[in-house]
């Protein structure tokens, strides 16, 4: 079911990245400090999660990137989650595909969306 998993401003991923999962993916590797937590807790942050401490950050603000020597830092971090549906897993949905997308902003705002449409963070455990 999951397509595509596409990480913009959050942690580590200053620029937009798009990880495509259209063929089996097994695992993510890398060298340490490349951000492969950081995409692990990219898919609970865009499903909903609300602690910060398991995301590890104190306030929503640390899940922003913080700006580097080269890049400046953040004023939002988006995390979107692709499903595939043409099986209408999500029956609610008539749709051939399904994004749930949360943004975050520095002022601790969250924003939750489906397809474009907001909708509450309840929506989206629905």
């Amino acid at each position: 079911m999951l397509k595509r998993l596409e990480i913009a401003g959050f942690k580590s991923f200053a620029r937009k990245t798009a990880l495509d999962f259209s063929t089996a993916t097994t695992a993510v590797v890398g060298p340490n400090g490349s951000g492969k937590s950081n995409i692990a807790e990219a898919f609970r942050f865009a499903l909903g999660e609300q602690s910060m401490k398991s995301m590890r950050g104190k306030r929503s603000e640390d899940l922003i990137f913080a700006g580097s020597q080269n890049t400046a830092r953040q004023n939002r971090a988006s995390v979107t989650i692709i499903f595939d549906n043409t099986k209408r897993i999500f029956s609610k949905l008539d749709f051939e595909e399904v994004s749930v997308e949360r943004v975050v902003f520095r002022d601790g705002a969250s924003e939750y969306s489906i397809n474009g449409s907001r909708v509450r963070l309840r929506g989206v455990q629905e």
